[in-house]
């Protein structure tokens, strides 16, 4: 049996369920959560797509900010779907839909939590709440927008909501898309002749599969370099003087992006140019309060390979928690139990309370 609490936030992951809302498209579930905000007499702000909302101290409407995040955004379901994944329906204790696994239990799970602190008028920090665009594509209008347009404040530390079950991912690795291009000069093949743009690519692929970075995360581990696609050549009997290819790199906490960006170029010969550079790693230190509150609860810790909206945010301290599990996410006939979103909202309440 759910409680009061949990049974209003199954109803209204329901209705947004049922709503459309793939990336770039979330305005009826903005308006959704800004309704439901609402009811509950929450004034909220509308910024493109995503809603924000505030409980600020009573002595201290300056105090640093505590933010509350997940997103209201979903893939589009492959052709895989048994179901339909706009019908939120439940059987036993299972609640199928697009969404409801990722984000949409941890959305609903951060929103209770946030009107929960409502009742305490003098938190020793400000909480935004903030339900996000575009986050399921990185895109420009989401988390990146209220970041670049200061619209969250004086942020201090983050939860960002994601199907952890309950675990505290402590760590999240960033990323970096790199374009290179390795260069040549033309010739018969027939000859010695020519420079082949494709041999020097070669000699720089395998640098990257071979290097290792100094510096290595405690917790996730070594960065990850990974070429991808690679394209060169108009014929056979040309040398090549073009060769492109592409690097997926996975970071980690214990370098900056621009940092390993530059370790890279020292190494190689090819010409390297990152798509982009704000998709970073995040990590909060394991001896923080709110770490050691959840480690007091019982909850585990863990690095985590999978990106949120943590590699949008500034370089403060974050943690991604939320109900649900990640192998679901994007999978056809996508769930969540509703035992996961009782068993989330009382725990992240728990550890809330717990820290502040």
């Amino acid at each position: 049996m759910l409680d009061e609490r949990s049974t209003e936030a199954v109803l209204l992951l329901q209705r947004l369920i049922a709503t459309q809302s793939f990336s770039r498209e979330e305005h009826h579930t903005a308006d959704i959560l800004q309704a439901y905000l609402a009811e509950k007499g929450v004034a909220s702000e509308r910024h493109l797509n995503n809603v924000v909302a505030w409980h600020r101290p009573a002595s201290n409407p300056d105090a640093p900010v505590l933010l509350l995040n997940s997103h209201h955004d979903t893939v589009k379901p492959g052709a895989s779907w048994t179901r339909d994944p706009f019908a939120p329906t439940i059987e036993d204790d299972v609640l199928y839909g697009l969404g409801s696994n990722d984000a949409g239990g941890a959305l609903v799970t951060m929103l209770t939590a946030f009107l929960h602190l409502r009742q305490f008028p003098d938190l020793p920090y400000t909480i935004c709440f903030a339900a996000t665009a575009e986050e399921e594509i990185s895109g420009a209008n989401g988390m990146a927008y209220l970041v670049r347009e200061s619209l969250l404040g004086d942020l201090h530390l983050a939860l960002v909501g994601e199907p952890t079950q309950m675990s505290m991912a402590v760590a999240e690795k960033g990323l970096m898309v790199l374009d290179c291009t390795a260069h040549g000069v033309t010739g018969h093949a027939a000859r010695n002749e020519g420079d082949n743009a494709i041999y020097t690519a070669m000699n720089d692929i395998r640098w990257m599969r071979t290097y290792s970075f100094e510096r290595v995360s405690p917790i996730l581990g070594s960065i990850k370099m990974t070429v991808t696609q690679i394209s060169s050549g108009s014929q056979h009997n040309v040398v090549p003087d073009r060769c492109e290819f592409v690097v997926d790199v996975r970071t980690t906490e214990v370098y900056t992006n621009d940092e390993v960006l530059t370790i890279i170029r020292d190494h190689v010969k090819s010409d390297v140019h990152p798509r982009s550079m704000r998709l970073h790693p995040s990590s909060i230190a394991s001896d923080h309060p709110l770490v050691q509150a959840g480690v007091r609860l019982g909850l585990g810790t863990y690095g985590s390979p999978t990106m949120s909206d943590q590699s949008l945010l500034p370089a403060i301290p974050s943690l991604k928690i939320g109900p649900g599990d990640s192998a679901r996410s994007h999978t056809p006939n996508e769930y969540i139990t509703l035992s996961e979103i009782h068993h989330g909202i009382t725990t992240l309440i728990a550890l809330l309370e717990a820290f502040l």
